[in-house]
């Protein structure tokens, strides 16, 4: 039997693995034989020594030291799932030798294994994603299904450049025409051949002649099931991975789950969290948050309003119309950027527009003050919009609040956008912003819109503090 190739990305990540261990290890270990020292526990060695064992089996066992988990953007949700176990675990086993009830000092002691673990994860994760965008740390992929199929999967491929697969060929089945320009190793024949081999040959052939870690093949007519599964033996007897894809888009890896019956593998795929306790957790935060950071906020928020009052006629704050949740229209508010007059401008530079989709937007907008301009670059403008929050408007996390009169120009798919509240911030201005086409602003949106977690908003708000720093894409 021929031996799989070694996976790329595993010869350049040697590293990840015995360093994401190793944090583990001493982040559990450390504070917990300081504290229990401290504190005069008895047995600090062997308390600090179970602590630093647990930590990492249960890594082991939530599957945390893989390529998967790194590559989804370090796991935060898995990351507090083990740690809660981890304090379980800890509080029986001092149960059960005797030793009591857990103290508080030990509790806290466990703290820092929860932040450097979660750092850890998000640390890789970055280094995995830059390496991929740079064109290291990849899997050569041979694409398997009708011509159709393939061109829209390698076109999805090619949107991002964050994920592990490059495709290097294609087996066409059948003879239609491929548009991508992937290289065509073979052509299958259309109907499913009647000796099985004829498959497994062809696409062997090809992935040996590329040097290809794995397949993927498409589901289609011609592509049934069975032929799908009889070439899986051909690839599994050789050492090769088979990956199907089911042809759904953009949907979180936590939505979705797999069973089976009647011999059927069935892909289960939760609703997104419309409502329900998720939902009033997430009204809850937007709220609180908002309170919290107008107080914190207050003197800068006076300073800029002082600024924006001095630097040109008009009055402080812009109200605009805008259409939240459901089409319900709103009033928002925004520290003023532009001249008084700016919403009757607009008209006369309809033409110079350089967003290609429904929004308005140019870098030079001559109608921008000087003050303006320092806002809008940095997003200053936009906290006046924590009152939006404040009241129900708007959320913390979010798609942008579109006007009117674009709402009137979507169709279909770009209604979707209005499923959830506006937010201050979402993956829009994360992402690129201005600099970004309409076809990726709806699609950031519509990802946010079917998966979003609190977790989630954490990570985007998070990232919105350097997005601010950077300027990049506002004007």
């Amino acid at each position: 039997m021929a031996r799989h190739p070694i996976h790329r990305e595993e010869t350049r990540a040697l590293w990840y693995r015995p360093f994401s261990v190793g944090v583990d290890l001493l982040a559990a270990a450390l504070p917990v034989a300081a504290t229990i020292v401290e504190v005069r526990e008895p047995h600090p060695l062997r308390l600090a020594a179970a602590a630093a064992l647990l930590w990492p089996l249960i890594g082991v066992a939530s599957k945390r030291y893989t390529l998967l988990a790194w590559g989804d953007g370090g796991g935060l949700r898995t990351v507090v799932r083990d740690w809660l176990v981890l304090v379980g675990a800890l509080a029986t086993l001092r149960v059960v030798c005797g030793l009591g009830s857990v103290p508080a000092e030990a509790f806290t002691a466990l703290i820092p294994a929860l932040v450097c673990t979660g750092v850890c994860q998000k640390v890789i994760h970055r280094h995995l994603v830059a390496a991929r965008r740079n064109a290291r740390a990849l899997r050569h992929v041979v694409v398997v299904g009708e011509a159709s199929t393939l061109d829209a999967v390698v076109g999805q491929l090619a949107q991002r450049t964050d994920h592990e697969y490059i495709i290097v060929g294609a087996c066409p089945v059948g003879d239609g025409e491929i548009d991508s320009g992937v290289p065509v190793c073979v052509r299958l024949p259309l109907e499913a051949p009647e000796t099985p081999e004829t498959d497994a040959g062809l696409v062997l052939g090809a992935v040996d002649e590329l040097g290809a870690d794995l397949v993927f093949v498409a589901p289609g007519p011609h592509m049934t099931g069975e032929r799908m599964r009889r070439l899986s033996w051909a690839l599994y007897d050789r050492g090769r991975s088979l990956m199907v894809l089911p042809g759904i888009t953009d949907v979180a890896r936590r939505r979705v789950r797999l069973t089976s019956a009647a011999g059927l593998t069935l892909l289960h795929i939760a609703p997104p969290p419309q409502r329900g306790a998720h939902s009033l957790a997430k009204g809850a935060v937007d709220r609180v948050g908002a309170l919290l950071l107008i107080v914190l906020l207050s003197p800068l928020l006076l300073l800029l309003a002082l600024a924006v009052r001095l630097g040109s006629p008009g009055p402080v704050l812009y109200r605009q119309t805008r259409v939240g949740r459901h089409g319900m229209r709103f009033a928002m508010w925004k520290f003023r950027t532009m001249v008084v007059d700016a919403d009757r401008l607009k008209s006369g530079l309809e033409a110079e527009n350089e967003n290609d989709g429904h929004m308005f937007k140019m870098r030079r907008d001559p109608r921008v003050t000087s003050v303006g301009r320092v806002l809008r670059r940095y997003s200053l403008d936009e906290l006046p919009q924590l009152f939006n929050i404040l009241f129900g408007h708007m959320s913390l996390v979010g798609p942008r609040p579109p006007l009117p009169e674009e709402v009137v120009k979507y169709n279909g798919i770009e209604m979707r956008r209005l499923h959830v509240r506006p937010g201050l911030t979402g993956l829009w201005q994360v992402s690129g912003r201005s600099d970004l086409s309409w076809r990726e602003t709806v699609a950031l949106d519509l990802r946010y819109v079917d998966n979003w977690s609190l977790s989630g908003d954490v990570d985007v708000m998070a990232r919105t503090v350097r997005a601010v720093l950077d300027g990049q894409g506002a004007y």
